[in-house]
């Protein structure tokens, strides 16, 4: 007998991340400034060391990270990964598929805040005739370094308003978004969660044939690496990869 393969726990999304290793102006090794709209994330260090740099309305911190650590952090966070010697942790995040839709937004000037159309040319990784994809996605970084840089320096002097032009600019960008992210949303934790209190109720009730839906999920290492935002990654995904699973 054939199933579709349970949702993943919580309906997270997890991913491998080798962070980059190249020296941006300030000398500091790291990926892309970022933030997410709308999901948590957290990190589980599983080797080497590092840092998470991050910009939120209480100010600017630095987060140091070695093997073993855990941290987590939740929408609004801006974040910076720093590597400092081989960091590689895996990265899980809330509502599994939103980051893919478009819920981080990477700290760029202003100017490339004012439309999705001038958003999505900045962070665009195709390669050109004279950038390749591993440039594009080191010139992507900078760029979005020069938007951090300002609002960092803004935050150590105790001005939040730049922050909070960013957040209001990347909520504009995602507007277009939102309904489709509802979806997901629904059809992800919302629905495991339902699922979990109607668990509840058959248990008090002394029930337990849905234990006798029980079933194994399994998703195959990815092939390859791709260039995100913090550094190189294998990304699992739990919703299109998990596919069907064998009852015997």
């Amino acid at each position: 007998m054939t199933l579709r393969a349970p949702l993943f726990p919580g309906a997270t999304g997890i991913t491998e991340l080798s962070v980059y290793h190249w020296p941006a102006a300030d000398g500091v090794h790291g990926g892309s400034p970022h933030m997410h709209l709308l999901c948590a994330e957290a990190y589980v260090v599983v080797a080497g060391t590092g840092a998470v740099e991050t910009l939120s309305p209480a100010g600017a911190a630095v987060t140091p990270l070695e093997e073993g650590d855990v941290v987590w952090y939740t929408p609004g966070v801006v974040h910076r990964s720093i590597n400092s010697g081989d960091l590689k942790v895996i990265a899980v995040m809330q509502n599994s598929g939103l980051p893919e839709a478009g819920d981080a937004v990477m700290t760029f000037p202003a100017a490339a805040l004012t439309s999705p159309e001038a958003y999505s040319a900045a962070a665009s990784l195709a390669p050109t005739p004279s950038h390749t994809v591993e440039q594009s996605a080191r010139a992507r970084r900078d760029l979005a370094m020069t938007g951090f840089d300002r609002l960092k320096s803004a935050l150590e002097k105790g001005d939040r308003q730049p922050l909070l032009a960013f957040y209001r600019a990347a909520a504009a960008l995602v507007a277009p978004r939102i309904e489709a992210w509802r979806r997901l949303v629904t059809e992800g934790p919302l629905a495991q969660a339902a699922a979990s209190l109607d668990r509840l109720d058959e248990l008090a009730d002394g029930e337990t044939a849905y234990l006798e839906d029980a079933m194994i999920a399994r998703i195959p290492a990815p092939s390859g690496h791709s260039y995100g935002m913090c550094g190189t990654l294998r990304a699992y995904d739990p919703i299109r990869e998990a596919g069907e699973v064998q009852l015997r």
